[in-house]
């Protein structure tokens, strides 16, 4: 059976597999498209639309089609259609069922086991929920693969290099990162990465949107466009189309129609960059971060900057790096290349799934039973068995996207608590990482607990500030004897390749402790099985 590599994407998704000549083929939708919009219309209690006519209603049932959902992946938020709360973990699904639906459509073979792709710097909550989407979807989630990694990965299949150092320039449709990349034999090794999950081509379009409302407002003062759903709609689906026009053409023209009132705006590109020079500079900020972490880490030069994301195709990102980096970017199939790695990464995880000794604390097996185990995985993958052993000897290590640690108190000149967050596990530490544990002290005299709050770096920059970061997970260590201020405890914190977070609590005088698993911020067991009937009764169409 064969295994996909879903890119599921903020504005548009894809899905890709290996074929028998060892090439990743997108499977095209229902519509005979590559990709799919990421778009979902709720238009009856027993019917959603995915893609293109979801999209399309979205001017005429605004309050009925969800888009850019994937922003919401991780938080705890809920939309009610027909009387039924959806979380973003159940409409993602939607959209991942229909991609299925249609890869199983055109290969003739039903789609099972998948490897999804998340932005790099997607954290332990976000990663979980799009774990979880795939499950509600009905999928066998093999892994989670950084967005990034997945691009090297195909752009490795078409380097001559027997290795080299690439940066990733990778623009989504709502998300942005930058991920330094190291192949080198059968290893692709992730060396640094940041980002911003709340940044992407959406914002752009967003602009454009604004700048057609203010030119309608400005000739029909007296309008209530501002005030209508549909026209806002029409908006926005024109900004859309506007950028991508502005990637090859150097200005375009839009006319607007509204309740009598008309507009013509022509759009050029040197506006269109003047007015989202600011948002371009942004990327650039992280790319310069990226770039000195590397720097830190010995890489001090690039053979390749990869653009990836079809927002990437703006003129003025490959023009921007040329100026401020020095760089000669490469557009690198910009809306294909992430589904297509990962579509070779399901590979690699189907036959390390299929053979013993390959995980972590797996038992030793005999070299007859190894022959034994690549010969059944090679029937079962419908590949030669000497396909099998290169790909079990494939090792794709990515790092921790960002700082992990503990909230800790300390006392103002008069007294005043003042928190902080003390990082235990650092970002773009390699996966997996277990750094030594750190001594921690108790705050207060007599306590006979001790509250260990996890928390998980938010802001662009890892920073002791409480509110640049989110509490992910608690636990606390109860029945003590009073113990004095400045009592020791050890905390160590460990994070394996699948980004399951453990950490593990002393109270060196008692010997006590405490562990704390952090997978799930969001959706328990039961609600995802709830999620999974809910999204199953549903009829999907194209």
């Amino acid at each position: 059976m064969a295994t996909y590599g879903i890119d599921l994407g903020t504005t548009y998704s894809c899905i890709a597999h290996v074929d028998d000549t060892g090439r990743p083929v997108i499977a095209k939708n229902a519509i005979g498209q590559e990709t799919t919009p990421s778009a979902v219309y709720f238009e009856t209690p027993d019917n959603v639309v995915v893609g293109q006519d979801a999209k399309g209603s979205a001017k005429l049932f605004p309050d009925q089609v969800v888009q850019l959902i994937k922003r919401q992946m991780g938080q705890q938020f809920e939309l009610e259609f027909h009387g039924t709360s959806h979380t973003p973990e159940s409409i993602s699904a939607l959209v991942l069922r229909e991609l299925a639906r249609a890869a199983a459509e055109e290969t003739g073979e039903e789609v099972r086991d998948v490897v999804i792709t998340v932005p790099a710097y997607f954290g332990v909550a976000e990663r979980e929920a799009t774990r979880n989407a795939g499950e509600i979807a009905g999928l066998n989630v093999l892994n989670l693969i950084p967005e990034p990694v997945a691009a090297a990965l195909h752009y490795e299949t078409l380097s001559a290099e027997g290795s080299a150092t690439i940066l990733v320039y990778d623009l989504g449709g709502g998300t942005f990162d930058t991920t330094v990349i190291r192949l080198e034999g059968d290893d692709v090794r992730v060396v640094c990465t940041d980002g911003d999950h709340r940044l992407g081509g959406a914002d752009w379009d967003d602009r454009i949107a604004d700048h057609l409302l203010e030119s309608f407002l400005s000739e029909n003062p007296d309008s209530s466009a501002a005030e209508s759903e549909d026209f806002l709609q029409e908006l926005a689906i024109a900004a859309e189309d506007l950028k991508k026009g502005l990637s090859s053409a150097v200005s375009r023209r839009y006319n607007m129609r509204f309740d009598g009132g008309t507009a013509r705006v022509e759009l050029t590109r040197e506006a269109f960059e003047g007015m989202t020079e600011d948002l371009l500079g942004r990327t650039f900020e992280i790319t310069r971060r990226t770039i000195d972490a590397a720097a830190e880490r010995g890489v001090d030069r690039f053979d390749d900057v990869l653009l990836v994301g079809g927002s990437s195709r703006m003129p003025a990102v490959a023009a921007g790096l040329r100026e401020r980096f020095g760089f000669e970017p490469k557009l690198h199939d910009p809306d294909l290349a992430v589904a297509k790695g990962a579509a070779r990464f399901a590979l690699i995880e189907a036959v390390k799934v299929r053979l013993p000794g390959e995980g972590e604390g797996a038992e030793p097996v005999s070299p007859a039973e190894a022959e034994q185990a690549v010969q059944d995985a090679a029937d079962q993958l419908g590949l030669e068995p000497e396909k099998v052993r290169m790909l079990a000897g494939r090792r794709v290590s990515t790092v921790v996207p960002r700082a992990f640690g503990v909230k800790t108190v300390s006392f103002a000149d008069d007294g005043g608590e003042v928190f902080a967050v003390s990082h235990v596990l650092r970002a773009n530490t390699v996966l997996p990482a277990a750094p030594e544990a750190e001594r921690f002290a108790t705050a207060y005299e007599d306590q006979t607990a001790i509250e260990v709050e996890i928390w998980e770096q938010a802001g662009a920059v890892e920073s002791a500030e409480p509110a640049d970061n989110a509490k992910i997970g608690e636990g606390i260590i109860t029945d003590l004897p009073r113990l004095r201020k400045g009592s020791p405890i050890d905390i160590s914190f460990a994070m394996d390749e699948l980004g399951t977070l453990r950490v593990h609590a002393v109270e060196l005088q008692t010997g006590k402790d405490l562990h704390i698993e952090v997978r799930i911020q969001g959706l328990d067991e039961s609600q995802v099985d709830l999620a999974k009937r809910a999204v199953a009764r549903y009829a999907v169409s194209e």
